[in-house]
């Protein structure tokens, strides 16, 4: 149920974490980072322009607590968000 109260203050602290290109981009294993965004799709896209991310969303997968979760999955604060790029074997 909607209460007002976190339409207050949307801002909260996440946890990302950084594996491969990004972690290249970035120079850091982790960072804390504070967003206004809704959703993962949404943190993506304002992290992209921010910080000039490398990679489409398109071409990503992301986990939230250790797990693969949908684009429009609700982050909260506290988080630990990965964005997961392909991996290529050989």
């Amino acid at each position: 149920t909607f209460d007002g109260r976190t339409e207050m203050n949307d801002s909260k602290n996440v946890t990302l974490e950084h594996f491969a290109i990004f972690r290249e981009v970035r120079k850091k294993d982790s960072e804390t980072v504070d967003t206004s965004a809704r959703t993962a799709r949404d943190l993506y896209t304002e992290l992209h322009e921010r910080f000039e991310m490398p990679l489409p969303i398109e071409a990503l997968r992301v986990a939230i607590n250790d797990e693969f979760a949908p684009w429009e999955h609700e982050i909260r604060e506290g988080d630990r968000i990965a964005f997961i790029a392909p991996v290529a074997g050989g």
